[in-house]
């Protein structure tokens, strides 16, 4: 099976400041395959993120999707080479309705505003709703949607479980199941709940100061007491 993703070297970061640290993060995600991102605060997930989608100062390395080189391609361009991003802050369109912020974006494609909204009824019944009179929870399932109907390649998502509560937790969780396990998105997510995603995605790395410490399956991590409280600090049952 060819690669979606394939990282060689990636050493990275803001400015002077290097945060994917020499020599660098290297690792691949089959098409179809999805990757948990881990590791404790400031470590370097959100910044390999967003060198894949072109936001951070590249030092050194290559970044490849699908087969094709995006290293020095714009980022305003990545959109159109397959990648799908849902940012931590969301940036969704607050002054537009719900279905004007999926139409706004979308390509053309399998995923359609339709199928977003099957995949997320209450979108649909907030689909005249202006996206500042979103909840928290539905905003984050609006922005998943603004990048499914882009019709992505790869889908990233940076933290999309923060601040929301446990129920909306679970609901989208289950949700990006059926996006990642059920209708194949190949996916790289970043998140906190390491117990939560493990247990939806295919694959899981470690990152600890910049640097790919661990790398498996994400059934082997899930159950593997000493490695979560090495580097994540939670037990097995968390």
């Amino acid at each position: 099976m060819a690669d979606i993703l394939r990282l060689d070297g990636l050493v990275a970061g803001y400015g002077a400041a290097v945060v994917l640290s020499p020599p660098g993060i290297s690792l691949h995600l089959a098409e179809g395959r999805s990757m948990a991102v881990l590791g404790r605060n400031g470590m370097g997930k959100t910044t390999l993120l967003n060198s894949i989608i072109g936001a951070t100062k590249r030092f050194s390395g290559t970044i490849e999707v699908g087969g094709r080189d995006i290293t020095r391609l714009a980022p305003e361009r990545r959109a159109g080479a397959g990648v799908g991003w849902v940012p931590q802050e969301r940036n969704i369109f607050r002054s537009l309705t719900v279905e004007e912020n999926l139409t706004a974006v979308a390509r053309p494609g399998a995923w359609d505003v339709a199928r977003c909204y099957q995949m997320f009824p209450r979108l649909r019944e907030r689909r005249a709703n202006l996206g500042n009179q979103l909840s928290g929870g539905e905003q984050q399932m609006l922005a998943v949607a603004r990048a499914l109907v882009l019709n992505p390649r790869l889908l990233l998502l940076d933290e999309p479980t923060e601040g929301l509560a446990p129920i909306i937790v679970e609901e989208l969780l289950a949700a990006l199941k059926r996006i990642i396990r059920d209708e194949g998105m190949s996916a790289l997510v970043v998140e906190q709940h390491a117990q939560k995603i493990l247990g939806v995605t295919d694959e899981a790395v470690i990152l600890e100061r910049g640097a790919v410490v661990h790398a498996g399956s994400s059934a082997s991590l899930r159950a593997d007491p000493e490695i979560l409280a090495r580097y994540l600090g939670v037990t097995a049952r968390a």
